[in-house]
């Protein structure tokens, strides 16, 4: 008897396999694959084991054969890489969904081109029918306007080609809007209508609105275009949410996204995603941050707050604010003019005192204070209120704060993440989307010391996480990696290529740090037993092909809790 218990003893202690456990044998097995677990005990596999949502088994072929048993799928991978599944750090879920069901200005080269883009929608648009449209950047058009101002179109030409519909268009960055004089009428907006406050209403020399507006100053044709929808029937209003929903979660598979940190979601936004998920509809995991207003907040925040609700699938744990506006817009609020607009430092949107009552919230009810800030002003303000709130609040060692882009930082306060714990939030793809620009707006100087400085947080030791800010850009996660690696403009320049991250740490940047970003590392963002099934198959393996092949690289599979979402094939 003693000898049968040193031979099981034996068997057991010598397994080649992670996570063994031969009682019931894994519903699927990749193998033949290149696993990058980055697990730090077992960096390198050939083949993951899935039992249910778990993984069970990382190893090698030859190791996991004990799980395969007569109902196991094998998915054979033929080489093919395997990472954890890609984490989107900031992104915009019912805006990315919206966006798809809207005009796409996106790849206009023209405001000419976006005239006639819009002349065409209304041909097909019932008359007095709002035509809403998103995604326009007057730095990647061609030329600029015939007539503007600081470079943005006066917008009589659509008037005159779009007189009987209102038309609303978003900048890409979703931080300006142009209107036609029709939309402009209905919003009350005149010659005599002031620029409020964070905001600003673009005005040709003679005083006429030229239909240009920067961040708040939008808020009156928002508010008109609400206006014209509030007939709607609560079914109609349902039925354009799920479209929108469904429109969201087939770019999040199709990019192997298999959890969404969702940058601003109102309360109601929380209730539908809570009936989804209930379900089993959203197979997205999502990771929520609340924006609503600091009154509706602070009686609602210990209602709302959940953790890994629905079998993983919902956390609400994060507050969005806005501290100032987009650099493409001349938006970022800065500590110095802007090189091509020397009569401004761009804008703050949103007041000090009302960021620090937030501030404030989120220590008390256990959030996380997420908060956009882009230009150098904007980032040394937000960390000195992070750093205010830290101090009156000792007693929170484990905060995980965060900066939503960290776009444009002063050299001095680079050091201040790592000392303050403040997670970088950063999107790859805004470098090199932004690239042919930002020398134009900051200088040769600020761009090179502090313009998406990913390399220089790295190396001070602070966390950098990335994301995509779709709809502002393409929500595909390889994007963002290949423009995080290269800094490679489309013209094929490099963008101040000293800032670059490596692969690993841009693979890290989408799955394990964004798992610790929102408190889940010991959830995801690893391969490792024990771990969520969120997985991806990609067709070439990332960490080692030419960049040129980084272009071409494509998500073969996404599954999610141990089940295939997605397939390419």
């Amino acid at each position: 008897m003693r000898l049968l218990i040193l031979a099981v003893m034996f068997v057991a202690l010598t397994s080649p396999v992670a996570g063994a456990d031969a009682v019931a044998p894994a519903s699927i097995v990749l193998r033949g694959a290149k696993v990058i677990t980055l697990d730090a005990e077992l960096p390198n596999a050939t083949a993951v084991a899935v039992r249910g949502d778990k993984i069970v088994a990382v190893g090698s072929d030859e190791s996991l054969t004990t799980w395969i048993g007569p109902n196991t799928r094998i998915i054979e991978c033929r080489g093919r890489a395997v990472v954890p599944g890609f984490i989107e750090g900031h992104a915009h879920f019912m805006a990315l969904g919206d966006a798809k069901l809207k005009l796409d200005l996106s790849t206009a080269g023209s405001w000419d081109e976006i005239v006639r883009k819009v002349a065409a929608a209304a041909k097909t648009t019932p008359r007095g029918t709002w035509i809403v449209g998103r995604g326009w950047h007057q730095g990647k058009w061609r030329e600029p306007p015939r007539v503007n101002v600081e470079g943005y179109p006066d917008t009589a030409d659509l008037s005159r080609a779009v007189p009987d519909h209102p038309v609303l268009l978003t900048h890409g960055s979703g931080h300006m809007v142009l209107a036609n004089d029709r939309a402009m009428r209905l919003a009350g907006i005149t010659a005599d209508s002031p620029s409020p406050r964070g905001g600003e209403i673009l005005k040709a020399a003679d005083g006429r609105p030229i239909g240009a507006f920067r961040e708040t100053a939008s808020s009156p044709l928002y508010r008109a275009l609400a206006q014209s929808l509030k007939d709607r029937t609560p079914d109609e209003v349902r039925t354009e949410q799920l479209a929108e929903v469904r429109e969201a979660i087939k770019e999040c598979l199709r990019f192997g996204v298999t959890t969404f940190h969702d940058a601003g979601t109102s309360l109601s936004g929380v209730d539908l995603f809570k009936e989804l998920a209930a379900r089993g509809e959203l197979p997205v995991r999502l990771w929520v941050m609340l924006n609503d207003s600091n009154d509706v907040l602070a009686s609602n925040l210990d209602r709302h707050r959940m953790v890994n609700a629905f079998d993983n699938h919902l956390t609400v744990r994060g507050i969005k604010r806005m501290i100032d506006g987009a650099l493409g817009t001349h938006g970022a609020w800065l500590l110095e003019p802007y090189d091509d607009l020397p009569a401004s430092r761009g804008l703050n949107t949103s007041s000090l005192d009302s960021l620090k009552r937030t501030a404030e919230l989120a220590m008390r009810h256990d959030y996380q204070l997420c908060v956009h800030a882009i230009g150098d002003r904007a980032n040394r303000e937000v960390l000195t209120v992070m750093e205010e709130a830290f101090r009156s609040h000792p007693e929170k060692t484990d905060r995980r704060w965060r900066i939503e882009h960290a776009q444009h930082l002063n050299p001095a306060d680079i050091p201040r993440f790592k000392k303050l714990g403040v997670i970088a939030s950063m999107q790859g793809n805004h470098a090199t989307s932004d690239g042919p620009f930002v020398v134009q707006r900051l200088g040769e100087w600020r761009t090179r010391t502090g313009a998406y400085a990913w390399r220089s947080l790295l190396d001070s030791g602070a966390t950098v996480i990335n994301g995509t800010d779709a709809p502002v850009e393409t929500l595909d996660p390889l994007d963002s990696f290949y423009a995080s690696v290269t800094r490679r403009l489309p013209d094929g320049v490099e963008f101040f290529p000293e800032q670059r991250m490596t692969r690993t740490e841009a693979l890290r940047s989408y799955t394990r740090d964004a798992a610790y970003a929102g408190f889940e590392e010991q959830l995801k963002g690893t391969i490792a037993v024990g771990k969520l099934a969120d997985l991806v198959v990609l067709s070439h393996d990332i960490l080692l092909v030419k960049d040129s092949e980084l272009r071409q690289t494509r998500v073969d599979l996404t599954i999610i809790g141990g089940r295939v979402e997605f397939s390419r094939e």
